[in-house]
């Protein structure tokens, strides 16, 4: 349910005095003693303008990205939404977008049907540009950190194989100390 920014302003002046206002029909008295909280929250961080809607502000991929590393580094998804003035909602959106597809994920991606004109297509370049000697050294520098961090991820994945085989084997020999402790049992 929406509400309008002057019912969330009255709300908000009444929580601050120590009273809850009339829960509106048809919602919950938790959620909606919770969304006061947040709105509380949200105005004493951002001011009051943050109560009102259509902030419609865009997020680069480089600032999604900065709040879902939040996200993954332990914050709780509310906290960190709240910090940063948006909706939960969209936060979560956010986190489960980069588990599921990385940076590329948090890319703002184009709206609608892609065009069938041809003609509007752009010409590639078929000659690269030619490099500074800063941006072969940057290039060489990032070629060499990402092999690094692609032998870094093999030993992790090893790691994770190997931790993953010991317990299935811990598992495995504590379901047969279980199965023979049983038939001791079933033999006395």
């Amino acid at each position: 349910m929406k509400y309008s920014y002057e019912f969330k302003k009255e709300c908000v002046q009444l929580y601050r005095v120590g009273k809850w206002p009339d829960t509106p029909e048809g919602i919950k008295e938790n959620n909606f003693h919770k969304n006061i909280r947040i709105w509380v929250r949200l105005e004493d961080i951002h001011g009051p303008e943050i109560l009102k809607h259509g902030s419609n502000t865009k997020w680069t991929a480089d600032e999604k990205l900065e709040l879902v590393s939040k996200v993954i580094a332990g914050n709780s998804i509310k906290s960190v939404a709240i910090e940063a003035g948006i909706h939960s909602g969209q936060l979560h959106s956010w986190v489960n977008k980069y588990k599921d597809y990385g940076y590329n994920g948090l890319v703002n991606k184009k709206k609608g049907p892609k065009s069938n004109n041809t003609d509007m297509k752009r010409k590639i370049n078929t000659k690269p540009k030619e490099l500074n000697e800063s941006e072969r050294e940057e290039l060489v520098r990032l070629r060499a950190e990402n092999e690094y961090i692609k032998a870094e991820n093999e030993v992790i994945k090893k790691e994770i194989a190997l931790r993953e085989k010991n317990y299935a084997a811990q598992l495995k020999a504590k379901k047969q100390q279980l199965s023979k402790n049983s038939e001791k049992k079933d033999t006395n």
